[in-house]
């Protein structure tokens, strides 16, 4: 146990976090050098896309180090426990962080502090995890190390000694890194090896012929082979089919120990059973349960319906997979008489809606009617009642509503002091009020804001990094509910109400949401046989309107000569075609349409 060493690497988006895994499984040789590719903990082709990580992963490394002047080295066991770095995912790194004794902080050299190095700090903190500093990208030209240097010594109270500095592309001075890792980290209690079986899943996956794949810290005790184990929460009884650790894939064993992090297949083929921050114990031993994480609290929220009605079994077995190895996803069924049967999804985030829309539509061949991302108001009728509204369906009558509520965030937007007006003007435009302005130096400042969420998932974030020129980020906490004016705005498609485009937004807005709404549709949607109207209606009042032009064939096309009144027969007959269709047509808006319009807010 003396050579096991857990850590996790902690880091805004985009500042090295994947490369850097890149290069210790080099150095480790943990991966032969003719499957190496870059990014290679992040094995989801979404994750490779976009440029970021998305789900936690878990791998084991072996290192021999050679202290400086030693010529034999020591053998080490360092499992590493990969994590995103966007907010959205935040509670993946939650969880991760819960599994190790120690973490890399990585800043960027060229960017600084960030808004979501300060949170992920934050949570390491709260767990008590020893802190690597680690400054990435010293090679760019445009590093200014010295400055970051100085950040960090300000923000965690430290000598520059402790601070590393390393170019994870180039793989200069890397295997400091490791070397830290292993002086700084401290390894599991020799104790608790003596204590007995309590593991804690910290994320988990589905095999068809294995069941549920727990991913595990062993806390305290060993477990072996067809041992039989319980699922402390859900008292759930099962039998372990195999059991090991990642080395990239699953390498099985014959037991776990105290301090080791891998997997158990349970055979358990329910997978609302197994769940993220359980305890796992043997059958008929008496301990208590580990303390396991808080629950996210989703904010954002919109409805996934299967374009099929016959899709709903397939949809709703997805979501129950999907959920396994995406805790922060909740879901529950609903119906609308528009849509037939679905479910109402809870999100952290926009970009959550979108990582789950495509996985759905990829990994389980699903079509998709999705709904506008929405936050959870709340309402106070005139009877005096309070009631939480998750849907813009769910919205009631104007007559019978006293007062509207909406939740409120506390905004960090870390930036450059250059772009502090433009950031200004961006937020006053959200109706928030200015909280403070901190400087991290004489270059770098942290504004404070309070805000509607509301505000915030309708494209705060590219706005930000936008007018930065992609050098200021954002990081916001829940602060609670306050009193806003509220409507519900619906979208008319030739003469009919779509239901999953109907938003809540605030009365001094709607003209400007409306006016979007209708000019994205007329974008993405094509043209039919009749003129399309598209209106944005509050309250039985047309705020904005565009129309698509029909689909016209030149019926003329094949006359020579002759009377011009043969021409006006044939265009007239036309126009009463075309009038016919437009009374009785109607529209079909595509999966993709939704997925444009949210993404575009």
């Amino acid at each position: 146990m003396e050579n096991i060493r857990n850590f996790s690497i902690i880091a805004h988006i985009d500042h090295g976090k994947s490369t850097l895994a890149d290069r210790l499984l080099d150095l480790t040789h943990t991966i032969d050098s003719k499957k190496m590719m870059p990014q290679f903990l992040d094995s989801m082709d979404l994750e490779r896309e976009k440029g970021i990580t998305i789900k936690l992963k878990s791998i084991r490394m072996n290192y021999n180090c050679k202290p400086f002047g030693v010529a034999q080295g020591k053998d080490y066991i360092l499992n590493l426990v990969d994590t995103p770095g966007h907010v959205d995912f935040s509670y993946e790194v939650s969880r991760s962080l819960a599994a190790v004794e120690g973490t890399i902080l990585l800043v960027d050299a060229g960017q600084g502090i960030q808004a979501q190095t300060l949170a992920n700090l934050e949570l390491a903190k709260k767990q008590n995890l020893t802190i690597i500093p680690v400054i990435n990208k010293i090679d760019l030209p445009q590093a200014k190390t010295q400055e970051v240097v100085e950040e960090l010594v300000g923000l965690l109270k430290i000598n520059e000694s402790e601070i590393l500095k390393v170019s994870a592309k180039t793989g200069e001075n890397v295997e400091q890194v490791l070397k830290a890792v292993i002086e700084r980290i401290s390894a599991p209690k020799k104790e608790n090896l003596e204590k007995p079986f309590r593991a804690l899943i910290f994320d988990s996956d589905y095999d068809s012929f294995k069941g549920v794949i727990a991913f595990i810290r062993v806390v305290d005790g060993e477990i072996e082979i067809n041992q039989k184990i319980k699922l402390f929460a859900t008292n759930t009884h099962a039998e372990i089919k195999e059991l090991g650790y990642f080395n990239p894939g699953r390498s099985p064993q014959n037991k776990l120990c105290a301090g080791e992090i891998g997997y158990i297949a349970t055979g358990i083929k329910e997978p609302g059973r197994v769940r993220a921050g359980d305890t796992i114990i043997k059958t008929g031993a008496y301990v208590q349960s580990l303390s396991g994480y808080q629950e996210p609290k989703p904010m954002v929220f919109a409805s996934f319906y299967p374009e099929s009605p016959d899709d709903f079994v397939i949809l709703k077995d997805a979501l129950a997979k999907l959920k396994l190895n995406d805790p922060a996803l909740t879901y529950e069924p609903e119906t609308k008489e528009a849509l037939g049967r679905g479910f109402m999804l809870g999100f952290l985030g926009t970009l959550h809606v979108e990582i789950v829309a495509e996985r759905l539509r990829r990994e389980f061949n699903l079509n998709l009617v999705i709904s506008t991302p929405s936050v959870v108001f709340k309402i106070i009728d005139t009877k005096g009642e309070e009631k939480f509204i998750y849907s813009a369906s769910d919205w009631p009558d104007v007559s019978k509503i006293k007062e509207t509520q909406e939740p409120w965030v506390l905004l960090e937007i870390i930036t450059p002091s250059i772009y502090l007006g433009k950031l200004m003007e961006i937020l006053k435009n959200l109706n928030g009020v200015y909280t403070n302005t901190q400087y991290l130096s004489a270059e770098r400042a942290i504004i404070i804001y309070e805000v509607p969420l509301r505000g915030v998932i309708t494209g705060l974030y590219d706005k930000i990094k936008s007018v930065s020129q992609g050098y200021a980020s954002m990081n916001y906490k829940i602060s609670g509910l306050k009193p806003g004016k509220l409507v519900k705005m619906e979208i008319w498609i030739a003469g009919q109400k779509e239901e999953a485009l109907s938003k809540i937004v605030s009365e001094n807005e709607a003209y400007r949401e409306g006016k979007f709404v209708v000019e994205k549709l007329k974008e993405v949607l094509e043209p039919e046989q009749f003129s399309v109207a598209l209106q944005a209606v509050i309250s039985g009042k047309v705020l904005a309107r565009e129309t698509i032009k029909a689909r016209r064939k030149d019926v003329t096309g094949y006359l020579y000569g002759g009377d011009i009144t043969r021409k006006r027969k044939l265009l007239e007959k036309q126009k009463k075609g075309k009038k016919l269709m437009k009374g009785k047509g109607t529209v079909q808006v595509p999966a993709k349409a939704f997925l444009e319009i949210f993404k575009n807010q």
